[in-house]
């Protein structure tokens, strides 16, 4: 039942993304918002927020991004998924947020706010608050691409903006995993948008400005986000501005 669930998930996605090779859907439209689920295979309250996770990744009007956590591992299954760059994040935000410990499923919604990854009423009623009160994506970001070139256009800030980092996400197409030790073993879990690395490609000054990356390093990575963040002088991760996604198309879950 779970494996079909997903199975009819990775081919929604594949209808409304419309992918033929990597694309945006609609480069004119600012996405709903941004999802970034902190997550683990050896946590045993993950798989209820990984799965409601996999509706938000097919969305065609929301960035959701996985970031696998390594602190579990010691529970008796290493995540597959899992790097110390993403724990990192996470630690961050725990930080900017003034929290004093992490926990997973954690979603950070436009990195201002967080949540419950598992309970959808709280995700989708940040999103909706954060929305109402201007705290949405404010900067048009518009990924376009030629034969060699990636190029990013950053729009203007309505107001006073600026400076913010212009992120790049790398993440992999579904993957479908057998666990078979720890608190998870003998489910197997369909993983989406489970972040691999990023990097910062820019500064953004608040007046529109272009980046420009090889393609070929972009698509050899798989599906990728691009993020236009505020970081606060410490480097904490601030809020996010805008963002826009591309991703590969992808009929059925690959299988680790």
């Amino acid at each position: 039942m779970e494996s079909r669930r997903y199975f009819r998930l990775a081919a929604l996605a594949l209808a409304v993304a419309g992918f033929a090779g990597m694309a945006k859907a609609d480069p004119n439209d600012r996405p709903r918002g941004v999802i970034e689920l902190f997550t683990s295979q050896g946590c045993n309250s993950c798989p209820p927020a990984d799965e409601l996770f996999a509706e938000f990744a097919a969305k065609n009007d929301m960035v959701a991004l996985a970031y696998h956590v390594t602190y579990w591992d010691y529970l008796g299954w290493q995540d597959q998924l899992g790097s110390k760059d993403n724990t990192d994040r996470q630690y961050g935000y725990m930080r900017a947020f003034g929290s004093r410990s992490v926990y997973t499923p954690q979603a950070v919604i436009n990195g201002r706010t967080h949540v419950s990854g598992a309970k959808r009423e709280d995700v989708t009623a940040a999103l909706d608050n954060l929305n109402q009160t201007g705290q949405g994506m404010s900067v048009d970001l518009k990924v376009t691409q030629n034969s060699d070139t990636f190029t990013i256009d950053v729009g203007e800030a309505a107001g006073p903006g600026g400076p913010a980092h212009v992120i790049v996400v790398h993440f992999q197409p579904p993957m479908a995993v057998d666990l078979q030790r720890g608190e998870n073993k003998g489910r197997r879990v369909t993983y989406w948008n489970a972040v691999t690395d990023f990097h910062t490609a820019g500064m953004w000054h608040g007046k529109a400005q272009r980046f420009e990356l090889p393609k070929s390093e972009v698509e050899k990575k798989g599906g990728c986000a691009v993020l236009l963040q505020a970081v606060g002088k410490d480097g904490l991760p601030g809020p996010i501005l805008g963002a826009a996604i591309v991703r590969r198309p992808t009929v059925l879950p690959q299988r680790m």
